[in-house]
């Protein structure tokens, strides 16, 4: 069995305003709309455990959303501390990598 080697960053920052960014140790970026990360957040208070649905109208989330603070957990993920007051959502850097939103990552079908 071929194990997946668990992606790193470099650097974890706003890109601006609204947006975060994440630099990976492979040279890769990744630069994230933040209210779609938002709206992506994996808490329970957001996504139901058993089924995977979202359990909120992404029309309550404001469109200017933004990070106020973006922690370190551990070695493997980051949390957010979100203008709406939202915190509780862990994001693991496995996640992250997967929800990149570049071309490279999520080519146009």
């Amino acid at each position: 069995m071929v194990q997946e080697e668990t992606p790193i960053p470099s650097e974890i920052t706003r890109a601006n305003v609204h947006d975060v960014l994440v630099k990976w140790k492979d040279g890769h970026e990744s630069l994230f709309p933040a209210r779609e990360l938002r709206l992506a957040c994996p808490c329970a208070g957001c996504i139901d455990e058993m089924s995977g649905e979202r359990r909120f109208d992404a029309d309550t989330i404001p469109q200017e959303v933004h990070p106020l603070t973006i922690s370190l957990v551990g070695r493997y993920a980051i949390t957010i501390q979100w203008s709406d007051g939202h915190r509780t959502g862990i994001y693991a850097f496995t996640k992250l990598r997967k929800l990149c939103p570049c071309p490279k990552c999520r080519p146009q079908t």
